[in-house]
């Protein structure tokens, strides 16, 4: 089984301090401060990291489910858009709303649907999301 691992650091006060990231590709790597996550601030944040990595699964989770149904997928593209709120004395996700478009040859819309609606729980980050609830808008091309 794979193992990845990524390590992220803060530094002073939630407020005015600064965290950064780092994946250990090299390839992922950034800053995030309470502007970037909480406030309107331009930068990264966790939840950003958290649709990302979301959206990049399900994509390619629904394709294997749809090669696997007889359909291979041309193209599938999502976007993943994550809600963060204050719940009680705590910040916690309240929404992942996912939007998929696939152009896949010789499938119809239902069988489409239910490939998608299965994936939307199978794929892993959606597995380990399972405590959030999930939306999915899934449409072909």
């Amino acid at each position: 089984m794979a193992l990845r691992t990524a390590t992220a650091q803060w530094e002073g006060k939630l407020r005015d301090g600064k965290g950064s990231f780092n994946g250990e590709s090299g390839l992922l790597s950034g800053a995030f401060d309470f502007g970037t996550r909480f406030g309107v601030t331009k930068g990264t944040n966790p939840e950003e990291m958290v649709g990302a990595a979301h959206a990049a699964c399900f994509s390619m989770a629904l394709s294997a489910g749809l090669e696997g149904a007889g359909f291979p997928a041309i193209k599938v593209e999502t976007t993943a858009k994550v809600t963060i709120d204050k719940v009680g004395d705590a910040f916690r996700i309240t929404n992942i709303a996912l939007t998929t478009r696939a152009k896949v040859a010789g499938i119809d819309a239902a069988t489409f649907a239910k490939v998608a609606e299965g994936t939307k729980t199978g794929c892993p980050i959606s597995a380990a999301l399972a405590a959030v609830p999930i939306t999915l808008d899934a449409a072909l091309v």
